[in-house]
């Protein structure tokens, strides 16, 4: 029998046990209090694409301004090379592929237990605002943001353009405006609402951009004239997404809350091909450098005074964990994590990164996600005082564990990092094939060293491997 987490979350029991504080060891010696938390993320953003990492085009002046002031982390990895997943590791601390979902379009198992719901236990009050894509936004169903853990939400079920029709709590409202500005300004209604509360919230902002179609409002188009009418709203969407940025950044400010509020920023997986400015070789849906590493920019006034830069190798995975420290949460029966604590790196005393980190692209297809299309449908059926009913809509099935994977054959692309080192290994109809490179050396990942370097090849594979068969075994469902 599989226990449903969540129920021991609802229940109270289940193991959970909340510490007192978060003591000096957790902050720096400052005083213990529990911060208020903002996680943006961008959709198919990548590394490349900020002004402040060298882009010889892209306006970006508010997350120019945040990277000068802020932790800039210089080696910041998307979990996944693709959407959904990134933002389920967001959610757990746990590589995707340990609770199925492996592509776009996959949901979280209700058996996961995520963010949201371990703040909550430490007396967050949480909100989550625009992309969500780890399931449904529609009433009764077992992964909406709401059964996840928000207390409110206003959420599309994939990316989303201008004029977006978005879900509040399972009610379709038709908004008006550039995309990232609707996004930011329903996270302010709720910022706004929370920032005298006794209570400290957790507020997820996803933006819908800058995922393809391009549609960047004739303001922000206007900038890049001189580019083709691809880069325009490419551009466009970028500058868009970062004037709405700075707006949210404002308000933290305006409201006095900004010392003792995290600000996070990072994007879901590197750029796009053809288009985006990446960190290294390839582009979105590759675990080679160029599909996993995104910019991310860190804000705590009250415990980063002064700019920090980091190019210790950091990972989607990272946040939960992080989080759960800071906030002084803990989970007793908390499945295998992936992500390490970076608490001690927030704090200035991590010089490099305790452990190797893993990635697995498993070759399942993504399943599609038409959000404006179903949107509409929703809008308009709850007009004619209906609703949407369809399991496959409501994602019904997505707690069930219909498939026992084997523990000797790990199909795809995984790669296991252990810095300078990047070892990946290719399996295709059960053939393998390695590959090795110093990232420090060689971050376009050009030159193979496999032949030079087979001892230390042969232990990282080892290590790989045992991982894989880990992520395999939650897979199956024996974390649960």
């Amino acid at each position: 029998m599989h226990l449903d987490r969540r129920e021991f979350l609802k229940l109270g029991c289940g193991g959970l046990c909340l510490a007192a504080t978060a003591g000096p060891s957790v902050l720096g010696g400052r005083p213990a209090k529990k911060p208020n938390i903002v996680l943006c993320m961008a959709d198919d953003q990548g590394w490349g694409d900020m002004a402040y990492n060298g882009h010889p085009v892209l306006k970006t002046p508010n997350f120019d301004a945040m990277a000068a002031s802020a932790l800039r982390f210089d080696r910041f990895y998307a979990a996944a090379p693709v959407c959904s997943p990134t933002r389920g590791s967001v959610m757990t601390g746990r590589h995707p592929n340990r609770f199925g979902c492996f592509k776009w379009g996959h949901a979280l198992r209700p058996q996961e237990i995520t963010l949201a719901e371990a703040l909550k236990t430490g007396g967050y009050v949480t909100g989550h605002f625009g992309k969500w894509h780890l399931g449904s936004v529609c009433k009764g169903s077992p992964v909406n943001p709401g059964a996840s853990g928000f207390d409110e939400w206003f959420s599309s079920p994939n990316f989303f353009d201008n004029d977006p029709i978005l879900s509040r709590e399972g009610l379709a409202v038709q908004t008006r405006g550039e995309s990232s500005m609707v996004t930011v300004d329903a996270a302010i209604e709720f910022i706004r609402k929370h920032a005298d509360s006794a209570k400290p919230f957790l507020c997820v902002v996803w933006f819908g951009s800058p995922h393809n179609p391009h549609q960047a409002i004739e303001q922000d188009r206007a900038l890049y004239e001189v580019q083709s009418k691809k880069l325009q709203h490419f551009y466009g969407e970028i500058t868009g997404m970062d004037r709405a940025f700075g707006k949210l950044r404002e308000e933290l400010r305006a409201l006095g809350i900004r010392e003792d509020t995290i600000l996070w920023y990072c994007s879901d997986n590197g750029g796009l091909p053809g288009l985006g400015s990446t960190g290294g070789r390839a582009n979105k849906a590759s675990i080679y450098e160029g599909g996993l590493r995104v910019p991310a920019i860190l804000e705590w006034p009250a415990c980063i005074p002064r700019p920090r830069v980091t190019d210790i190798p950091c990972n989607t995975s990272d946040i939960y964990p992080t989080l759960l420290e800071i906030a002084a949460v803990k989970i007793e029966r908390q499945p295998p994590l992936d992500g390490i604590s970076l608490a001690a790196l927030i704090a200035g005393r991590m010089k490099s990164r305790p452990r190797p980190m893993s990635f697995w692209d498993h070759p399942t297809a993504g399943i599609q996600t038409p959000s404006k299309q179903w949107m509409t449908e929703l809008l308009e059926a709850q007009q004619a005082g209906k609703e949407i009913t369809e399991p496959s809509r409501l994602r019904l099935d997505a707690g069930k564990i219909t498939q026992n994977y084997p523990e000797d054959s790990f199909p795809g692309h995984a790669a296991w990092l252990d810095w300078p080192w990047k070892l990946h290994r290719i399996e295709r109809n059960k053939n393998v094939k390695l590959e090795l490179y110093n990232l420090a050396e060689d971050p376009q990942e050009k030159d193979d060293l496999i032949a030079q370097n087979q001892q230390n090849a042969g232990s990282m594979r080892q290590q790989l491997e045992e991982w894989l068969k880990s992520v395999v075994r939650s897979l199956n469902g024996e974390d649960y």
